[in-house]
């Protein structure tokens, strides 16, 4: 579908300019003007959560049945990792039959839950189809390669494949699709954006994202510390020119591009900066809360930038807690400190600029973790997780999917340490997320490869 429209804009510029009316059009006159159709703005902002969340921590059953049930099973306060029920912090859910708390570290996250700006996304993981606990015992199904294994499952959540092979990231195969590029027509600077390093959800096929270093925008490459004194502005001109030469190396000729690719963006993207207010929302002086300023700084530039759709990449690790885990202190309770006070920053900053309703953020993580505590105070890797979605179009305050059975063998169970198997797919969560993009229900497929292996598409989490 995406060269057929190309290969259509193609011979109607031909046409034009045959007709003696291709003055009236610059390069990408068609395009922009086809591209105009779409008015509106959108962004997706991923945070990836790197080293497996425990999500039994996120989320909590609150009723005394439920809990009780949840404390014992994880091991009680005292020699496990259940929290103990009075720091739970409760939250009012549309849906759920029975009431459930979050984290005691997620105080704002509670609050935008009950403000009915985030939503929680329950147990959702990788899957090629459908599974059920009989059916993973027995092998009787095709599941992902490579369960629980870091490495594997970080790439796999980033491409939406059911292997850890591919290259190519469901950011970038979305940047790809012809309704983005449409909307992005004429822009120099890419619809991919990653604020933490080179990560594969942001590559595409024809996508190349720009990387962003979070205070130091303006010099890829180039240690100024986001300054613009002579001797930075010399050094970042010197490199430039290194770039030029041709060494007659393959190799070191393409490496030369990627990094002139990346001068160019900064260029861009510093021109765009220049001259904005400083924005009045005060970021957490964290390396999270650094990288989602400059998301919200990027997105307050995006008119500059010629911009109608972008995607982010942010992320934070340090979540694989197999020891020191802790339940009031300790890794994870520091972790989620820092993601829910950057992400409520955030949110206030797409208040401040206006595009609250048009900028949706959740969060990405290897995998869940075991309910059954281990004997280190931590948890081990297992599947389905939970997670958090953000923003003035989520439809939050609710819970969606199906909160797994707390039973250790029980028939959400992938084994006997609490290891859920997710009832909702990766493909399924991407693909609610992408179509509030703006993908069309006929290219999801090409972006979410098992979707059509579920009844149901899409999760609701989105109006």
């Amino acid at each position: 579908m995406a060269t057929s429209r190309r290969k259509f804009i193609e011979c109607t510029c031909k046409s034009v300019a045959a007709l003696g009316l291709g003055s009236a059009f610059s390069r990408f006159g068609l395009v922009n003007a086809y591209a105009q159709t779409i008015t509106d703005y959108k962004a997706l902002v991923c945070i990836f959560l790197f080293g497996g969340n425990d999500g039994n921590n996120l989320v909590v059953p609150f009723d005394t049945a439920g809990y009780n049930n949840y404390s014992t099973l994880r091991g009680g306060p005292t020699t496990g990792l259940a929290i103990p029920q009075g720091n739970l912090l409760p939250v009012t859910l549309a849906s759920p039959a029975t009431p459930f708390a979050l984290h005691p570290s997620l105080v704002e996250i509670q609050q935008l839950v009950n403000s009915k700006a985030v939503a929680i996304q329950a147990n959702v993981g990788p899957l090629v189809q459908p599974t059920n606990r009989a059916q993973y015992l027995a092998r009787s199904v095709t599941v992902p390669s490579n369960l629980f294994s870091h490495s594997d499952q970080q790439r796999e959540w980033q491409t939406s494949s059911a292997s850890s092979l591919p290259s190519i990231g469901w950011g970038g195969k979305i940047a790809d699709l012809a309704t983005i590029k449409t909307a992005n027509a004429g822009a120099q600077y890419p619809t991919t954006v990653s604020m933490a390093g080179a990560p594969v959800f942001c590559n595409g096929v024809q996508t190349f994202p720009a990387t962003v270093t979070p205070g130091n925008a303006a010099n890829p490459g180039v240690n100024c510390s986001g300054s613009s004194t002579p001797d930075c502005n010399a050094r970042t001109q010197t490199m430039q020119q290194l770039l030029t030469f041709d060494t007659g190396v393959t190799l070191i000729q393409a490496e030369s591009q990627v990094t002139s690719k990346a001068f160019l963006y900064s260029q861009l993207l510093s021109s765009a900066l220049n001259g904005l207010p400083a924005l009045s929302t005060v970021f957490p002086a964290t390396g999270l809360g650094g990288q989602l300023k400059q998301v919200a700084q990027v997105i307050q530039a995006r008119a500059a930038l010629g911009l109608k759709r972008q995607i982010f990449f942010c992320s934070i690790g340090g979540f694989d807690t197999h020891s020191g885990q802790g339940i009031l202190t300790g890794s994870q309770p520091g972790l989620l400190v820092q993601v829910s006070k950057a992400m409520s920053a955030f949110f206030a900053a797409t208040q401040e600029l206006g595009v609250a309703n048009s900028v949706t953020t959740f969060t990405l993580s290897d995998f869940g973790r075991t309910l059954q505590s281990n004997t280190g105070g931590g948890s081990d890797h297992a599947w389905g997780n939970h997670h958090l979605v953000m923003g003035g179009s989520v439809i939050g305050g609710d819970m969606y999917g199906k909160f797994p059975t707390q039973a250790l063998g029980g028939p959400d169970d992938a084994g006997s340490n609490g290891r859920w198997l997710p009832s909702t797919s990766l493909d399924q969560y991407g693909a609610t997320l992408a179509s509030w993009f703006g993908v069309t229900d006929t290219d999801l497929p090409s972006v979410f490869p098992n979707l059509n292996n579920f009844t149901v598409k899409k999760v609701g989490f989105l109006g």
